[in-house]
C-alpha cells in the first residue's frame, strides 16, 4: 500500500471518490504543493499531478509522486484525455500570469495548459509579483476565464506580491466548487460569547468557545453559500465577518444591515442581562452591588434581515430541552430551534435536538463539525 492510502479520508470524506488534477506551473509556491496534495487526499480525493517544465525546475516530480501515489505527468502524451475524462476538477496552484493568459486564449503548449483545454471544471490559485497581477491585460484575461466558468481563489496581497492562497483556503475552495449544493444562498451566522462591561476593565461573559459557529461557517462556505459571520472571535480569512462584543453591538449590526439573508443561524451565547456600567475602574477591596436589566431579545429583531431563522436554545437539564425549544419556536415565530445542553459549551462535541414546527426532526450526538452539516442541511 502506498503511504498516501494510509491518510486517505483521515480528516473527512468530503472529497471521497473525487478525482482532482493538480496543475503546477513555474512559481516558488510549488513548494507548498506536497502539503496541498496530501491535504486533499486527507479529505478523500485522488490527486493526479501535472507539471510544466518550469515547475519541475522548482519542485522535483518525484516529490509529488510520493505525495499522491500517482505518476506525475510532465510531458504531452495520450494520458491527457485518459486522465481528464473522469476528473471532477482541475486545480492549478500555483498559476502564473503566463499560464492564465494562455488559458484565456486557448493555447495548449505544455501539459498544464493542454489539460486545461480538456478540463470540465477549473479552479485557479494565482501566484506572481503584484505588478504582474495588477497588469491591465492580465486582469482582462482573468475576466475572460471567469466568463467561461473558470473560478479563481484570490491571492494574498503582501510584501509587494500576489502570493498563492494558503493551503487551508485552497482546500476549502476545492470542496466548495465540488460540493456547491447551497450555491446562491445568503447565510448569516452569529456566534461566540457576548461581554457586558461592569466598569472600564471588568465584565460579565460566558464559556462559549465559538466552535459551533466556526463549524457552521466552514460547512456553509464549503457547500457554496455566500456566508457572513458575526462573531466575538477571529474568523476565517475567506469568510466575510464583523465583530461584536456586547448584546447592544449585535443590535446595532442588525439595525445597520442592508442585506437580506435567506437564513440567519443564531448560535451565539448572548447574555440575558445587561449591566448598568460604572464609569472608570471600581475600587477593589469592598463589596459592590451590580444592577442587571433584561437584554434586548435578538431573534425577533433578526426578522428584519432574515427570510428564515435557526436559533439555539441552551438548557441545563436534558429533559427540559425539547419543551423549551418548542416554547422558543412558538414565542419567536421562527423556523427551527436547535436544543442543546450546557455540556456542549467549550466542547468538541454536542448533543442536539433539531425542533421544527412539526416537532422533533432529529436528535444527534456527535462532533460539532458533523452537527454543522445536519444544520446546514436545513437550508
Amino acid at each position: 500500500m502506498h503511504p498516501s492510502e494510509a491518510i486517505k479520508g483521515s480528516v473527512s470524506d468530503k472529497l471521497k471518490g473525487k478525482r482532482i488534477i493538480l496543475g503546477l506551473t513555474g512559481g516558488i509556491a510549488c513548494v507548498e504543493c506536497v502539503k496541498l496534495a496530501r491535504q486533499l487526499i486527507r479529505h478523500g480525493a485522488e490527486v493526479i499531478t501535472v507539471m510544466s517544465k518550469e515547475a519541475c525546475r522548482i519542485l522535483p516530480p518525484m516529490a509529488m509522486e510520493f505525495a499522491t501515489g500517482n505518476k506525475v505527468i510532465t510531458e504531452l502524451t495520450g494520458m491527457v484525455e485518459h486522465v481528464s475524462y473522469d476528473a471532477d476538477l482541475m486545480l492549478i496552484a500555483p498559476c502564473t500570469a503566463n499560464t492564465i493568459s494562455k488559458i484565456a486564449l486557448g493555447i495548449a503548449d505544455n501539459p498544464v495548459t493542454t489539460f486545461a483545454i480538456a478540463a470540465k471544471k477549473i479552479l485557479i490559485a494565482p501566484s506572481m509579483h503584484l505588478s504582474m497581477y495588477k497588469n491591465e491585460i492580465l486582469q482582462e484575461n482573468i475576466e475572460k476565464c471567469k466568463s467561461r466558468g473558470i473560478e479563481f481563489i484570490p491571492p494574498k496581497i503582501e510584501e509587494n506580491k500576489a502570493k498563492m492562497a494558503n493551503v487551508d483556503r485552497i482546500v476549502a475552495d476545492v470542496i466548495r466548487v465540488i460540493r456547491g449544493d447551497k450555491k446562491g444562498k445568503k447565510v448569516l451566522i452569529i456566534g461566540g460569547a457576548t461581554y457586558e462591561a461592569i466598569d472600564d476593565v471588568r465584565g460579565i461573559t460566558n464559556w462559549s468557545s465559538g466552535r459551533m459557529a466556526r463549524a457552521l461557517a466552514k460547512e456553509a462556505y464549503e457547500r457554496g453559500a455566500d456566508v457572513t459571520l458575526w462573531t466575538s472571535f477571529e474568523s476565517f480569512e475567506y469568510v466575510k465577518s464583523k465583530k461584536f462584543r456586547s448584546v447592544n453591538d449585535i443590535v446595532k449590526l442588525i439595525e445597520e444591515e442592508k442585506e437580506k439573508y435567506d437564513v440567519v443561524i443564531n448560535c451565539a451565547a448572548i447574555s440575558d442581562f445587561v449591566v448598568e456600567k460604572k464609569e472608570g475602574k471600581i475600587s477593589s477591596g469592598k463589596e459592590i452591588e451590580l444592577k442587571l436589566r433584561p437584554a434586548p431579545r435578538i431573534n425577533p429583531l433578526l426578522k428584519k434581515i432574515a427570510k428564515k431563522i435557526i436559533a439555539f436554545k441552551l438548557e441545563e437539564k436534558e429533559e427540559n430541552v425539547v419543551e423549551k425549544a418548542k416554547e422558543l419556536l412558538a414565542k419567536d415565530g421562527i423556523e427551527y430551534v436547535i436544543g442543546n445542553t450546557v455540556e456542549s459549551m467549550g466542547s468538541e462535541e454536542a448533543k442536539i435536538w433539531i425542533v421544527g414546527k412539526e416537532g422533533v426532526i432529529k436528535e444527534s450526538h456527535s462532533k460539532k463539525e458533523n452537527i454543522a452539516k445536519e444544520i446546514i442541511d436545513l437550508i
